[in-house]
């Protein structure tokens, strides 16, 4: 198992996270769509792992994608680990703060800019400061 800059007890992150936070990014949750707090957000500043701090994506790389969550066409370099995904029937790319392990979303090959990516993240993995 892949160790990670910050590792804390189940019991750790439900006292340090919100019962939704710790849905999404320590059970590998998703909001519903059109419900979080950054998908129509479009200020300037960067977005940070909403359970270490870790910088994962710069509002310039933000996009509306229409999908219903948050979307980016790339990460900050090394902050994101990618898993493949198998659940549900699927075959997805989850994406992990690559300083904590928790889950953030998934990556999709069919977004619209030159990077082809989407990153589609729930509110809920991140924080956005200016």
């Amino acid at each position: 198992m892949k160790k990670y800059n910050l590792e804390l007890s189940d019991k750790e992150w439900k006292e340090k996270l919100s019962p939704e936070q710790y849905k999404v990014l320590r059970q590998k949750g998703t909001e519903a769509p059109h419900t979080g707090k950054y998908n129509l957000h479009f200020d300037k500043g960067e977005y940070h792992c909403a359970a270490c701090n870790a910088k994962l994506f710069e509002s310039n790389t933000k996009f509306e994608s229409g999908c219903g969550w948050p979307s980016f066409d790339e990460s900050i370099p090394g902050s994101v680990e990618y898993i493949q995904d198998r659940s549900f029937g699927m075959l997805r790319t989850e994406i992990l703060c690559a300083n904590c392990g928790s889950h953030l979303g998934h990556v999709f090959d069919d977004g619209p800019t030159a990077s082809s990516q989407r990153y589609c993240v729930n509110s809920a993995s991140i924080e956005f400061e200016k």
